[in-house]
Parts: structure tokens; sequence; C-alpha cells
């Protein structure tokens, strides 16, 4: 009973609201102290891309959590870690845009076209900006529940175009290792999903 309370008490919301905040603190102390090493823009772009796939993560976990534990107040947390993802996706395409492009717009749609890893990036940035548009309460009453959850189905695919975003990058460097990690992740957690689909599949057929 503690540990349910815990996660409906007034302050849980606050805390991890703060909680997403401080990666975004870290890397701006980093970058006016000097912190970020010896490529600075380089390093600000790929770890706020690194921090948008971690919450990424943690908003797809959301639900295997809750069912698997029985703590169905983890979901009041959903919506703020999927817009959390999507914030840090676009620091994320901003700071490519203004560093590495110079906010140039002919320069980063050509870039984009250039390069497959770029483009899979901007798809998946793109992807997420209807789902945030659509996360508020009115928005889920103007489409309607089904559709808005048809809609919103769309962090699946999103996710997989992040972590070939993420894979082609490091790709040039032959540097495997984190790629593989995120990508046994989300594996995990989108299996889990396609086998709670799998398990309905008869019970849904059944009721035809």
């Amino acid at each position: 009973m503690a540990r349910r309370s815990l996660w409906l008490h007034p302050a849980a919301k606050p805390a991890l609201f703060l909680i997403c905040l401080l990666p975004l603190a870290y890397l701006v102390w980093a970058a006016v102290n000097n912190q970020l090493g010896a490529n600075p823009a380089e390093a600000l772009i790929r770890r706020l891309g690194d921090w948008s796939l971690r919450a990424l993560c943690l908003t797809l976990a959301i639900t295997p959590l809750r069912q698997q534990f029985n703590l169905p107040a983890l979901a009041r947390f959903r919506r703020m870690l999927g817009l959390f993802t999507f914030f840090y996706a676009s620091l994320h395409l901003l700071s490519y845009a203004w560093l590495d492009m110079g906010l140039e717009p002919v320069d980063i749609a050509k870039d984009i076209a250039k390069r497959p890893f770029i483009l899979m990036g901007f798809s998946a940035w793109a992807l997420l900006l209807p789902l945030a548009a659509t996360s508020f309460n009115r928005a889920i009453k103007s489409l309607g529940a089904k559709r808005w959850q048809m809609l919103h189905k769309a962090v699946y695919a999103i996710a997989v175009i992040a972590m070939l975003h993420f894979i082609w990058m490091r790709a040039g460097k032959q540097n495997f290792g984190e790629p593989a990690i995120y990508g046994t992740v989300l594996a995990l957690l989108l299996g889990w999903r396609i086998q709670k689909a799998w398990r309905r599949a008869p019970a849904l057929a059944g009721r035809i």
C-alpha cells in the first residue's frame, strides 16, 4: 500500500518533472564551463539525442511496469515522459540545425536528403510532433478515444526509426555498443506488447 501511495503522492509529478530537467541543466552547465570535451557542439547534439532515446524508453516502459507490478498509478506519468521525449528530441534537432548547419534551411534540407541517418532522425521527430500536439485532454475529446489511440500507436514506429537513426549515426565509427543496449531495451519493450497482443487475439476472435 505504501508503494502505491508513493506514486499517488501530490509531489510525485513535480519531482519527476524536475528530475527530467536535470540532464538539460547539466548540459547547460557543462557548455558554459567548457566541460563538453574537444568538440562541444558534437557532444551537445549527441547527448541531447541520447536523452531523447532514454525518455522514449522510459515512456514505453510505463505500461509494462504498470501491468506487471500492479501499479496503475504509473499511468499518470506517461504523458509527461512522452512530452519530455519530444522536448529533448526538439532540442536535439535544434542543436543540429543551429550548431552544425547555422540555421540555414536550404543546407539543412540538402543534408537531410543526402544522409540517411539524418533523414531517419528528422522523420522520428516529425512523427513525434502530432503525438505531442494531441497529448492533451481537449485533443483526446476532439479526436475521440479510438482515433487518438490509433494515432499514438505511432510511437512504436518512432522507436524503430529512432533506433535506425542511432545505429546509422554510430556506423561511421563502427561503434555499436550503445546502440546494442538501447536496441535490446526497445526490443524487449516492443516484444512485450507483441506478446500481449498475440495473447489477446484468440479471445477477441472468440467474441466475433
